[in-house]
């Protein structure tokens, strides 16, 4: 919506700025075939040249009225200068003619509208001023100066005076209100996105909150459980909404509002299972090889839950009572927005005859389920001591940003 209206914004400065244009210039086009009649004794072509253009131009500017492109009454109107300019030029000196340097505003006027009409009119004035310097300096003119003697310097101060005036207090007025008001949409929009910002900090923040009160609720309930199968699924239940609380805490405490550092995710993630789970002092080491990789909540949530519920199963099954144990969590991308993580533990592993389908294990169905949600695939490597699983997943949505 925001996008729309500056381009709005933009376009009517641009129609704006195109048809006072138009308008001056006809204006002083019909003044200049005036002064040309009864003042400078000019009666041949240039005060035709002057009327003819005025009064095209005007119809052609009031016609944008009706059928609202601005690309065609711009071509028009150029086209009129162009060959208007030309005509004026050739038969007040050529070369020398002072009217030559309007020739110029065609050109600012071009690239006031876009580079690719700029090019073009510079490339055509630059061919049509070549061209009236070789008519200049030919041995036979085919056109003459009907600009009389005695008026030639009145007819170069008013052209300059028109040449001045178009360029700095048409152009150059507008231009500068044009800028101005880019300027100012530009820091109401860099307002309006720092608390666009500060919102969002605060609905991760609120999640951030909202979800640790649900792992207090958890942790509340179980507390009054005797039965420890039940205990441990609540447990298990308040570990995976720690698991997407650390995701909120970390986007709201960052300036980046749409991807997380994973590496130090997966750190605090790790190490808070393990405290959860076996408590402050274990016998756990924690491998961790994850590079520098900045991903999505989309990704980010779905692979820590993943995560949470191998490095539980590995702390609960695997590694049973004080035993020494190591976790190994390795994280590697292969194309542009694919990866493989590798999960594992030396822990005592499970029969290979025991899969997601004929088990009652929610861990190991989730899992599965996450790995798919990621679209991707999961495999479990029996070559190693324990349970290894190597996940091949893509980041949702291609939003991955790789940091050096």
């Amino acid at each position: 919506m925001q996008q729309s209206t500056d381009l709005e914004r933009k376009l009517k400065g641009k129609v704006r700025l195109v048809l006072k244009v138009n308008y001056y210039s006809s204006v002083f086009s019909l003044v200049f075939a005036v002064l040309c009649f009864f003042l400078l004794d000019i009666t041949e072509v240039i005060p035709y040249a002057f009327l003819t253009f005025g009064i095209l131009n005007l119809i052609n500017t009031l016609l944008y009225k009706y059928h609202k492109n601005l690309t065609l009454t711009y071509n028009i109107a150029s086209m009129m200068t162009l060959a208007g300019a030309s005509l004026v030029t050739l038969y007040s000196g050529g070369i020398n003619s002072p009217f030559i340097f309007v020739l110029a505003l065609i050109v600012v006027a071009g690239y006031v509208t876009t580079k690719a009409y700029g090019t073009l009119y510079l490339n055509l004035n630059l061919l049509i001023i070549v061209l009236i310097y070789s008519q200049n300096v030919a041995d036979f003119n085919f056109v003459q100066n009907v600009v009389p003697e005695s008026s030639k310097n009145l007819f170069a101060l008013i052209s300059v005076l028109f040449s001045v005036y178009l360029l700095g207090g048409v152009f150059g007025k507008n231009l500068l209100h044009a800028h101005h008001n880019l300027y100012k949409t530009k820091n109401e929009l860099e307002e309006k996105i720092k608390e666009k910002e500060t919102l969002i900090k605060e609905v991760h923040h609120r999640v951030k909150n909202n979800l640790q009160t649900v792992s207090s609720l958890l942790s509340l309930q179980s507390r009054s459980i005797v039965d420890k199968d039940v205990k441990s699924l609540l447990k298990s239940s308040q570990n995976r909404v720690i698991t997407m609380a650390i995701v909120h805490e970390m986007l709201y405490m960052r300036e980046d509002l749409s991807k997380i550092e994973y590496k130090s995710y997966v750190q605090e993630l790790a190490e808070y299972l393990v405290r959860s789970i076996k408590g402050t002092s274990s016998n756990i080491t924690l491998n961790v090889d994850i590079p520098n990789v900045k991903l999505n909540i989309d990704t980010a949530i779905p692979l820590g839950l993943l995560i949470n519920e191998t490095v539980t199963n590995a702390l609960k099954y695997g590694i049973v009572d004080e035993n020494k144990g190591e976790i190994s969590i390795k994280l590697r991308k292969i194309e542009d927005n694919e990866f493989i993580l590798n999960v594992g533990d030396n822990g005592q592993g499970f029969s290979e005859d025991i899969t997601h389908k004929n088990s009652k294990s929610l861990g190991l169905k989730l899992i599965h389920n996450l790995s798919r949600q990621l679209h991707g695939s999961i495999m479990r490597d029996l070559s190693q001591k324990g349970t290894h699983y190597t996940i091949k997943f893509k980041e949702i949505k291609d939003q991955i940003t790789s940091v050096a």
